[in-house]
């Protein structure tokens, strides 16, 4: 269900090469999470560095939605880039697995696929 690879770059030049990549592949990025800004503007002392992307291609974004509107639950489509044991760690969610909650309509199988095809593509690029 996760796919997750670590690499030798720093959190922000993974995040710049996500970026770039995403756009390489038709994706746009739509936001950037900080979760430790986040958590401490809250009052919350988060030690992590999290950051999480929100991207999207809005093409399979419609032809998944008109399928089945339930779907928008589970987009956009998230990579989550983080420190972990001193390693910068980079994962998504597989989209195929995660999609099977919905339902097993060819439309939302071939979507999927190419979707999934495309972040792992996203991923190996950036790091």
């Amino acid at each position: 269900m996760f796919h997750i690879k670590s690499t030798p770059k720093s959190v922000q030049t993974v995040i710049n090469d996500l970026t770039a990549a995403a756009e390489k592949h038709e994706f746009g990025v739509l936001h950037v999470h900080n979760l430790r800004q986040t958590m401490r503007r809250k009052g919350v002392d988060f030690p992590h560095r999290v950051r999480v992307l929100e991207i999207c291609n809005p093409h399979h974004a419609a032809s998944i939605l008109t399928e089945d509107i339930r779907v928008n639950m589970a987009l956009p489509c998230r990579i989550g880039v983080w420190e972990e044991k001193g390693q910068t760690m980079v994962g998504t969610m597989l989209p195929i697995q995660m999609l099977l909650a919905f339902g097993d309509s060819p439309t939302m199988a071939e979507t999927a696929r190419q979707v999934e095809n495309a972040m792992l593509a996203i991923i190996d690029d950036a790091i």
